[in-house]
């Protein structure tokens, strides 16, 4: 009886192709919708960790929502820039541990660049929030024109890439976040202020009124323990005469969140509706066939088989069912999701990291394990109207 179940699947191409179907779809919204939440869910945890700052100070222009999210949380490029002289007053706040500018620079035209790209200078002095990121891979310090490349930049180490007319050579690639910082290159303050003037000369439209070496595009904060993170950027703002304007980074991790969670919650609601149906689809499938198959169960009990055995070939035949159609999904859920990843992203507009290897097993052996819970509960009726057949009767009336 274990082999026969095997064979009436292949037998009958058809039913199986069907019933496997079925449960592919069910496989790929519980392997697609849970691989979506939780790059979303590692994402948000990368964003946190890469962070760093408690406050980012930025030019009042740039400071709205949008530029900020775009800038952070998209890798979309941008720039914007203040007078460096604003920092000492940033600096008077009670209540600052740490304190970092950073400059930013984007290739707004495509002849100017090997590549299009966001480069970002650091203060190696005074980094707190990049420089430990930069040393997982890197541990020196960057000299003038060494760069640091994301993991979505095309550019490998040893090469040299031609920003504004420079040569600059990469000397270490990130590892992925899921952020804009992915796509962004990483060089010391004083190579940033460099390709700003040569951009400056290249007729790169930049918003900067002075002298490229005395503005910074942000200022980062870290507030020291036992001060109120809220209180430090109430006095920065206060203070700013709306040149300038502090914003909490844990306000941005928050606006993520609340967007993750709606998303997790639709995602979640499909995810269940397709699942609910697939299981009420299954089990109308199995017992329509089931009541096919009466004549077909009549002869195997006249040849000695019992109702347990063929309520045992029913079970085999409904686990190789939901074995087939899960390993399909998790494979193809899997391959769509590594080949529109990058449009994921785009139109979801969150920090998006795919788990590793490890998680993807994980999430895989879930969705096989309740698909294989669904295709017993399907077959659990089929195997109830097959305990009530009665043998005789069906064959005396021939069906």
């Amino acid at each position: 009886m274990k082999g026969l179940a095997l064979k009436n699947l292949i037998r009958n191409p058809g039913r199986t192709t069907a019933l496997t179907l079925l449960i592919l779809l069910l496989a790929l919204a519980l392997f697609g919708g849970g691989t979506v939440v939780r790059s979303l869910q590692n994402g948000l945890d990368s964003l946190e960790a890469r962070l760093g700052a408690d406050i980012i100070v930025v030019p009042a222009t740039a400071a709205s929502k949008t530029d900020l999210n775009n800038l952070y949380l998209q890798g979309t490029t941008g720039y914007f820039y203040m007078n460096a002289d604003r920092v000492s007053r940033i600096a008077e706040a009670e209540g600052i541990e740490k304190l970092s500018t950073q400059l930013f620079l984007a290739s707004m035209r495509a002849d100017c660049c090997s590549i299009p790209v966001q480069v970002i200078g650091l203060d190696q002095e005074t980094d707190f929030s990049v420089r430990p990121w930069i040393t997982q891979s890197y541990q020196q310090e960057l000299g003038l024109y060494d760069v640091v490349a994301g993991c979505k930049v095309n550019a490998q180490v040893g090469e040299s890439v031609k920003l504004f007319g420079e040569s600059c050579r990469v000397v270490a690639r990130l590892a992925e976040t899921g952020t804009g910082l992915d796509t962004a290159i990483y060089a010391d303050m004083s190579t940033l202020r460099l390709l700003l003037k040569a951009g400056q000369e290249l007729g790169q439209i930049l918003k900067i009124s002075g002298d490229a070496d005395q503005v910074v595009s942000a200022v980062y904060i870290k507030v020291r323990d036992g001060y109120d993170v809220q209180a430090v950027t109430d006095y920065i703002n206060v203070h700013s005469r709306n040149k300038y304007k502090a914003v909490r980074t844990r306000s941005m991790v928050t606006d993520v969140s609340d967007s993750l969670s709606r998303i997790s919650s639709i995602i979640g609601w499909l995810v269940a509706a397709i699942g609910a149906l697939a299981v009420l689809v299954l089990l109308i499938a199995f017992t329509m066939l089931t009541n096919e198959r009466k004549r077909e169960f009549a002869v195997l009990r006249v040849c000695g088989a019992s109702r347990r055995m063929l309520a045992g070939m029913l079970r085999r035949e409904a686990l190789a069912l939901g074995a087939l159609g899960a390993l399909c999904g998790i494979a193809l859920g899997a391959l769509l999701i590594l080949s529109f990843r990058t449009l994921l992203e785009t139109r979801l507009g969150l920090p998006f990291l795919l788990p590793d290897l490890s998680g993807m097993l994980i999430l895989g052996g879930i969705t096989l394990i309740l698909c294989l819970l669904a295709g017993m509960i399907a077959s659990a009726r089929a195997v109830y109207t097959l305990s009530r057949v009665d043998t005789g009767v069906i064959l005396r009336e021939g069906n």
